[in-house]
């Protein structure tokens, strides 16, 4: 018994379908009617070690450096070019299966492995890399991060063992993207192309809510704005009722109604065009009817007219039939030569048991042209062996055995020599016919054609004659332009439509209300951290299920996120990180993984103080918040001002960080 209270229950009435109906759309589309709520999907590092070769004139030689990583705020402090940008570039590689660009110091790399925790879960990252691509890999999961810390292959003995192997970046690519959506509990951003076909975004497309993109990126959320990303991601990290499932409803309903409209649109457009061809072909021959009464000649009656038409039908007519009496003549030739062939068979046959007793002893059995194994083809001389050594032509066996009823053998040979002779003179006399028949139309025909020429160089007149095909021309075309039918109607597709559509809407109103508890929380957080982030004049902020983000500022002026500058976008971006992790921690839902990566925010027009402000900010939320924040910079000062030495990774001056 359904609920009616379930979902499945509720698309049924308001789509005024059965509830079995609702069911079969949703399973051909391959779209769950039940999500349940995401697990949690916190992911954090623990260790990288960067393992190769440096050439050039800095620092060459072999190297292995291994970069711890804290809980909370971690620096990655080195001088410009030193390999900052590069740690992060290879933790995006790692953990998004691609790097969103390769620096050029990966080319010395030839071990890259990190230790991280993806949603409780220690894992082990092992890459072995040669010219900037991965030759072997394998994702391993152990029992803790101490353990995993002394290994890069799995060890069954110790728990320590693999989630995945690859021998390539792309195998590597495919294999660890697929591994964090099952872990992460997350499901494909399904979007519509032109209207054409569905396009799915995974993995890569929630990374770039942790690897922040440029502070001057137009998205708040990730880092692409296209297909209502944003939005979908917020949705996602806010764990609303089915987020995954609201999307690829909208998407197949907007696919199919879309199909559905071409299809409609295409037919119309082809009834438009017959339409307009059968106009054109109707007004050119009522063209030709007039050239051609214009072309008869004064003193032509209508009945020479007509005898001329009826020639010309009379030598079509004539043709067919010779046509079909031909092919009904090679038929019966083929058939008298079968029963000629058939009769020569049985009258060699009846000779043979007229003077071989082998023959009598092999008369019932298979006659065969070629062994009935490798089609080789029994040669005559084998044949003759038969005849004179009682010895099987197939397999040169002697053939032994009493000829204990000759007369009989004899008698039923000369009934099947009678029956095929009989055959043949059946067959002989149809073709005879029929070979009559084909002569007397070919006559007939060759006296039409005759005819027919005679008539025409009587008329004179060959302009008349090519209107008269013309006409002929134009009344053929009309004849097999049948008029095109319109589009039928697919019940089962109008109604897949009907019940998506209704089910968009439920799961719509569904977001609502859901989002109705959670917005208004978001809201008062992102304007909270914001202003500690530094965005001083900031009042107020309202964003939307699309991750529209409006700011009310500077005494009440409002603006959208796109308006800002780089650093209030950077600290705006983060802002709502932040908020997502505290509202789905006070309404206990799951949410964005808690890891940010951020590369040099002093560079996005942040002035000294600001900095400061931000990222000690940034340090005491993401300890409060259980959020690990990577950032870059080139100031050992501001580093150490703000983070204790446990939360500083840097170079030595003017040395590379790795």
């Amino acid at each position: 018994m359904t609920d009616e209270n379930s979902l499945e229950a509720r698309i049924a009435v308001r789509a005024r379908a059965t509830v079995d109906e609702v069911r079969v759309v949703f399973e051909s589309q391959g779209i769950p009617l039940l999500t349940p709520p995401a697990r949690p999907r916190p992911l954090r590092l623990h260790r990288l070690r960067l393992a190769g070769e440096r050439t050039g004139g800095l620092e060459p030689g072999p190297f292995d450096t291994t970069l711890p990583f804290a809980e909370g705020l971690t620096a990655l402090v080195a001088a410009n070019l030193r390999g900052k940008t590069s740690v992060l570039e290879l933790l995006t590689w790692i953990l998004r299966g691609t790097p969103r660009e390769k620096s050029g110091a990966i080319h010395w790399l030839r071990e890259v492995d990190l230790d991280a925790t993806v949603a409780g879960q220690p894992m082990g990252f092992r890459l072995n890399l040669e010219n900037e691509e991965v030759t072997s890999a394998v994702v391993m999961m152990g029992p803790d991060i101490a353990t995993l810390g002394f290994t890069r292959e799995p060890d069954p003995g110790r728990g320590v063992v693999p989630l995945l192997r690859a021998s390539s970046s792309a195998s590597y690519a495919d294999q660890v993207q697929a591994l964090m959506m099952e872990w992460m509990d997350l499901h494909p951003l399904i979007s519509a192309k032109e209207g054409t076909s569905a396009v799915a975004h995974g993995w890569p497309a929630y990374f770039g809510a942790i690897y922040l993109p440029a502070a001057r990126s137009a998205a708040l959320l990730g880092d692409v704005v296209m297909s209502g990303l944003p939005g979908r991601l917020l949705q996602v990290f806010l764990d609303l009722p089915a987020a995954g499932t609201l999307t690829k409803v909208k998407t197949h309903a907007e696919l199919m109604a879309a199909a559905r409209k071409r299809r409609q649109r295409d037919a119309t457009v082809a009834q438009q065009q017959r339409s307009s061809e059968r106009e054109r072909l109707e007004a050119e021959l009522e063209a030709a009817r007039v050239r051609l009464a214009a072309l008869s000649p004064a003193g032509t009656s209508d009945s020479d007219q007509i005898s001329l038409a009826d020639l010309a039908a009379a030598t079509v007519r004539l043709s067919r039939s010779v046509a079909d009496s031909q092919e009904a003549w090679d038929e019966l030739m083929r058939a008298h030569r079968q029963a000629r062939r058939q009769r020569q068979r049985d009258q060699k046959l009846l000779n043979d048991v007229r003077e071989s007793a082998t023959a009598r002893l092999l008369f019932h059995g298979l006659d065969p042209k070629a062994c009935p194994r490798c089609d080789q083809e029994i040669i005559s001389q084998r044949r003759q062996l038969e005849r004179d050594t009682h010895s099987c032509a197939v397999c040169t066996r002697l053939v032994e055995g009493d000829d204990e009823a000759p007369e009989e053998v004899l008698v039923e040979a000369e009934d099947r020599l009678k029956t095929s002779t009989d055959a043949e003179r059946v067959a002989k006399e149809a073709l005879d016919s029929a070979e009559t028949e084909l002569t007397e139309l070919f006559a007939a025909l060759q006296s039409a054609q005759n005819e027919l020429r005679q008539a025409d160089s009587v008329a004179q007149v060959p302009e008349r004659a090519h209107a008269r095909e013309e006409v002929l021309r134009l009344e053929g075309a009309l004849s097999v332009l049948p008029d095109i039918p319109p589009s039928p109607d697919d019940p089962a597709e109008d109604l897949a439509i009907k019940v998506l559509r209704a089910g968009a809407r439920i799961l719509e109103d569904d977001h609502s209300r859901e989002a109705e508890k959670l917005f208004a929380d978001l809201d008062a957080q992102i304007a909270d951290l914001g202003r500690k982030f530094g965005f001083a004049s900031l009042e107020s902020v309202r964003i939307n299920r699309a991750a529209h983000l409006e700011i009310t500022s500077d005494g009440g002026h409002i603006r959208t996120f796109s308006d800002q500058v780089a650093g209030e976008r950077l600290r705006l971006r983060i802002a709502v990180i932040m908020a997502l992790l505290r509202v789905g921690a006070k309404h206990q839902v799951s949410t964005h993984p808690g890891l940010l990566l951020i590369d040099s925010p002093k560079a996005e027009e942040i002035q000294d103080v600001d900095i400061h402000l931000l990222l000690q900010e940034l340090n005491a939320v993401a300890e409060a918040n259980q959020l690990q924040v990577l950032v870059t910079t080139a100031d050992f000062e501001l580093a150490h001002d703000v983070l204790p030495a446990q939360n500083v990774i840097e170079a030595q001056d003017g040395k590379p960080l790795w």
